[in-house]
């Protein structure tokens, strides 16, 4: 459904990140100043003034840094929007000397911003070995390379794990295994069955992640074990990997292909 409630303090969108709980149900409120819907109506390649492509195995041909195990394309067989959802398809086929193919969208270049609410209402998909994410980067990184540059994990996923995700931040002296992290376990339900909204709000002094109407974690410059870099713009990024340091390779109990469904994409100031 598109017509989502927001869950959102923004009438005191600073002050609501001080000394908030975790692990509760929040105030839910409506949002009106969105600066960026993406709601996935018209049938066809997702639109190209707002959504690039990473194409390939990553700039060292190493699965992106990480050992993944697919091939990035831009083919309408990975990525499509049809029926009311952007479709990311992980196939199982020989391309390029690899034997899985994929898609990765970001927002690089095209719209960036610092601060706000970010969220988009996703149904992943599973099995061992299948790694979804939503997640931000920041828009220097050319310049500063990661993890100088930043990096928010709104929603990372393993596909053999299917009630639980984690939340992180990377950056400068606490990335990959480092990263400050926190996971949610869905109760009485499963993340491949329905779709959910996976969101964050971030202000000048803290990023609150939340999973539906449940703000989960809460994580300030205090809890990070080095710079704080979240005080810039960023960059979305989207995509489902196969294998790799975070997840494993699938096995032979993992069904293919595998989608995910992203019912929208919203951003708000």
């Amino acid at each position: 459904m598109k017509n989502t409630v927001y869950q959102v303090f923004m009438g005191l969108f600073i002050s609501s990140f001080i000394g908030c709980e975790v692990d509760e149900t929040q105030t839910v409120t409506t949002l009106t100043n969105v600066v960026l819907s993406e709601e996935f109506d018209t049938d066809g390649a997702p639109n190209p003034d707002v959504w690039g492509f990473d194409i390939g195995r990553g700039p060292n041909g190493d699965g992106w840094g990480n050992q993944e195990l697919q091939y990035y394309t831009d083919r309408p067989t990975n990525v499509a929007i049809e029926n009311g959802n952007l479709k990311i398809t992980v196939r199982q086929e020989s391309f390029q000397g690899v034997g899985y193919t994929s898609a990765r969208l970001l927002t690089k270049n095209r719209f960036e911003q610092a601060y706000g609410r970010f969220e988009a209402r996703i149904q992943l998909p599973t099995g061992q070995g299948i790694w979804p994410a939503f997640w931000m980067l920041g828009a220097d990184i050319d310049e500063n390379p990661w993890p100088g540059a930043g990096e928010i994990d709104i929603m990372e996923y393993r596909g053999q794990n299917p009630t639980i995700l984690v939340g992180s931040v990377h950056g400068p002296g606490y990335s990959a295994g480092n990263a400050i992290s926190k996971e949610y376990e869905l109760r009485n339900d499963r993340f491949d069955t329905g779709y959910h909204i996976f969101g964050i709000e971030w202000s000048p002094v803290a990023i609150n992640f939340y999973v539906d109407d449940v703000l989960y974690n809460q994580i300030t410059p205090e809890d990070v074990t080095g710079e704080w870099v979240f005080n810039k713009p960023f960059f979305l990024l989207m995509n489902v990997a196969v294998g790799g340091n975070f997840v494993g390779p699938p096995n032979s109990e993992t069904r293919f292909p595998q989608t995910m469904l992203v019912d929208y994409v919203r951003v708000f100031n």
